[in-house]
């Protein structure tokens, strides 16, 4: 079925670019390299065979896989073929994975074989199974051979493309009802605000069942022409060893990673002189990180990519340019964003003052997928209401204080763990840092550090205290400090408070 004269779909734009580019190199994973051309073949043939299967059109199909040509080709083809794509976390388990099957409805599932016994202890899995690859009747396999068909789905802008489920850093999480207007509006916020260029040649290592990497930066750059490489893992030494072999001029990374590669022995003896486009974004990207990589790589553009699920994701950005002046700064809006900050009271926040950061956009989801309460006070007085804590400056620069829910009432006084963490942080023994409300009697809410140590050193809980007292009023000084080998993390590199406080 041909499309309609006027669609624009995720498939369209592989599609489009497919017309355009023709047989350059859109996507290199391993030994196998896909043209333009043979990815759009492989996408139709991929949705015809799931349609056979017996999915029907607006069927919600899950995907449960490691980074690959398969899952990218698998995300297309239930674009397609008018399926609604289920991303998992591909580190669940248990109940975790169970809830979000159960929760999404789903009919089918896209898996990984090596994944594949974990959907054993999943009571919810469906029963139609597909393997990604590493099969004879693997999805890899029936895309990458045949006759190209014609996909008999009609897929409309407004259908949706994909349940998008939140982080749940704070609560369980809720499947963000994308729509094929939203997701595509976004590629277009994003080819604009982050500078991509069909000679970019990015490396993509973040999860692809993760918004960021799929949708801010691997479908944007197949819509303008890039050869896009992907890796399997996010291997720190592996990575430098690429971009020094193959050249790349862009990456995205959460700052873990750049912390991470940063750290590498190999950092230092890898020529990275290619490298011109940094991006990162979810969490703080922490000063002397940033600086060290600088130095030996003055050209370098940072890019900080800031926004949330609901809004596929990329609703502001921090320009190489800007960072000078305002490095703490999350940027302005995105081409198709507005926003504005909302004080405590409902009025609008002066310039400065703390409040809730909400959008108009057609990057917006519908709402949240069978939860109309959690819907109706999301986009309550026809604003999506985010949960993120933010100033505003007269030049329209945001900068995020802390998610509405993470900030801790002590004693009746409101703070903001954010700023306490950024005073933590500051001590030359400290790796990570969160802090979290705890329950208490007497300050309704006693400020609580949990503090990853660097090597080899021996902090103790008076030394972080006495450190943040030299920086901010008593009473945000911690009244207890844990340290832990680690904090708990999503893919996109955000702390799991609620793990911290369970």
């Amino acid at each position: 079925m041909n499309p309609p004269l006027r669609s624009s779909t995720v498939a369209d734009v592989i599609r489009r670019s497919a017309s355009t580019f023709r047989d350059r190199p859109a996507v290199i994973f391993e030994d196998r390299t896909w043209s333009y051309r043979e990815l759009d073949d492989a996408v139709s043939r991929a949705a015809a065979h799931l349609l056979h299967l017996g999915l029907m059109q607006c069927d919600r199909v899950a995907s449960f896989g490691l980074n690959s040509d398969a899952y990218l080709i698998g995300f297309l083809a239930c674009a397609r073929a008018g399926l609604v794509h289920v991303p998992l976390n591909n580190q669940l388990v248990g109940r975790e994975l169970d809830y979000l099957l159960g929760q999404s409805g789903a009919r089918g599932i896209l898996v990984d074989p090596a994944l594949a016994p974990r959907l054993d202890q999943a009571p919810s899995t469906p029963d139609i199974r597909v393997p990604l690859r590493d099969a004879d009747d693997s999805l890899l396999a029936v895309a990458s051979t045949g006759e190209v068909p014609r996909v008999a789905s009609r897929v409309d802008t407004e259908d949706l493309a994909q349940l998008l489920y939140t982080s749940g850093t704070t609560s369980r999480p809720k499947g963000a009802m994308m729509t094929h207007r939203a997701l595509v509006h976004e590629y277009v916020s994003c080819i604009i605000a982050l500078d991509l260029s069909p000679d970019d040649a990015p490396l993509h290592v973040m999860p692809l069942y993760h918004s960021a990497q799929m949708h801010v930066f691997l479908l944007p750059w197949l819509a303008v022409g890039a050869t896009n490489t992907i890796m399997e893992k996010p291997d720190a030494a592996a990575i430098l060893e690429r971009m020094e072999r193959d050249g790349h001029r862009a990456f995205f990374a959460a700052p873990t990673l750049w912390v991470s590669l940063a750290n590498h022995p190999d950092f230092a003896t890898r020529d990275l002189s290619a490298l011109r486009k940094a991006y990162y974004g979810a969490s703080i990207m922490p000063g002397p990180i940033r600086e060290r990589i600088a130095a030996k790589l003055p050209e370098l553009g940072w890019y900080n990519c800031f926004g949330q699920s609901e809004i596929a994701p990329l609703s502001a950005v921090l320009r190489p340019e800007e960072h000078a002046q305002r490095p703490s700064s999350a940027g302005r809006p995105v081409f198709f964003v507005e926003m504005r900050v909302v004080a405590a009271d409902g009025s609008e926040a002066a310039p400065g003052e703390p409040g809730e950061i909400q959008y108009r956009s057609p990057q917006l989801c519908e709402g949240y997928w069978d939860e109309p309460q959690e819907s109706a006070a999301a986009f309550e007085g026809e604003w999506f209401h985010s949960g993120d804590l933010v100033t505003l400056d007269e030049e329209g620069y945001i900068t995020v204080v802390d998610r509405v829910k993470d900030v801790i009432n002590t004693g009746g006084v409101i703070v903001a763990s954010r700023e306490i963490e950024d005073a933590i942080y500051t001590h030359p023994q400290v790796a990570e840092v969160a802090v979290i409300g705890q329950p208490d009697d007497t300050w309704i809410e006693a400020v609580t550090a949990f503090v990853v140590r660097r090597p080899n050193t021996a902090l103790t809980q008076e030394t972080v205290q006495s450190h943040v007292r030299e920086q901010l009023a008593g009473f945000k000084v911690p009244k207890a400090v844990h340290f832990v080998d680690d904090l708990p993390r999503n893919a996109s590199g955000k702390i799991l408070k609620r793990e911290l406080r369970r």
